[in-house]
């Protein structure tokens, strides 16, 4: 037998030991007679299997998180900065969700890669086809988490986007009857935390700034950014300048909310002039042919008929 009908096994079992290796290094370094005694000492330690294991995974992901990362890490605060707002629209707003990410990335990568080049070698050998299945996992294991990212976004924007108006009128709503900003906000998350549990979470994460002390300018304009919605954005500048130049706030809502009820009625207009236009493409692949054989069919036949006794 050839060296060559042995080279994908070879190229396997290097790739499967470096891997093992890895998850070795970055696994806890506590035997279980260590772990065994620090339970002794201390019984909350005491858990359950599975919660064990979780904790242990995440022990290791910690761990493994910023060596994964290092090869990613934006080099420029811009870069930095911009990874971060994507990670807060999408709902990630952890000082480690940067570099979890980057790390994800990396150790997705490497996985893909291993099983598309195992697949790959087994299947056709260290050929072009080979290598093509190799670059195509290790692709969609490095970019998989960025398509995920993209998808979590902008669903949480559009959830923020379609739930800010209900919000908002609330919000009007207890400010015109007295209550405070940070009261109002309160409620707000309160009452509709089943209904829009995003910009809730907003909210009450706000209230949880403003507690711990952070100036309120600060705190407004963080809301914005992190929900990434022109909307929240509009509402954030406009009760810092209120507080600002101390007008009211109630005034200031009142008027927000109107024009947001004038954007969104004017959005479903344009939308309802766009559907006849969007119907057309459907109306010409699906409907028109039927139509078509229906009422060209019986003369085509009759025509058919003609010409062939004819």
């Amino acid at each position: 037998m050839e060296i060559s009908e042995f080279t994908p096994w070879i190229v396997f079992g290097v790739i499967t030991v470096m891997l093992w290796a890895l998850f070795n290094f970055f696994s806890s370094d506590k035997s279980r007679a260590t772990e065994r005694l620090e339970e002794l000492r201390d019984p909350t330690l005491r858990s359950s299997d599975k919660a064990a294991d979780r904790q242990a995974t995440v022990n290791m992901l910690s761990k493994a998180a910023p060596a994964l990362s290092k090869a990613l890490e934006p080099k420029s605060d811009l870069e930095k900065d911009a990874l971060k707002v994507r990670l807060a629209n999408a709902g990630f707003n952890s000082p480690s969700a940067p570099q979890l990410f980057l790390a994800t990335k990396v150790g997705l990568g490497l996985v893909c890669l291993l099983v598309g080049s195992a697949f790959g070698l087994l299947k056709w050998g260290m050929n072009m086809d080979g290598l093509t299945a190799m670059s195509i996992a290790g692709a969609v294991g490095f970019y998989g988490p960025e398509i995920w990212l993209f998808v979590v976004r902008r669903a949480r924007m559009d959830s923020v986007f379609l739930s800010l108006p209900d919000a908002l009128d609330l919000l009007v709503v207890c400010v015109e009857a007295g209550l405070g900003l940070d009261a109002a906000m309160r409620k707000v998350a309160e009452e509709l935390a089943d209904s829009a549990p995003d910009t809730c979470y907003e909210f009450s994460l706000c209230n949880m700034q403003l507690q711990m002390g952070r100036r309120r300018k600060e705190v407004l304009h963080d809301l914005g950014i992190r929900a990434g919605v022109d909307d929240m954005k509009a509402l954030a500048a406009i009760l810092i300048q209120a507080e600002k130049f101390g007008s009211s706030i109630a005034k200031a809502l009142r008027t927000q909310s109107d024009s947001m009820r004038v954007r969104r009625t004017q959005m479903a207009e344009e939308r309802a002039q766009k559907a006849s236009v969007k119907m057309m493409i459907p109306m010409v692949l699906f409907i028109f042919p039927g139509v078509f054989v229906v009422l060209v069919g019986p003369a085509a036949i009759m025509m058919l008929e003609n010409l062939l006794n004819d």
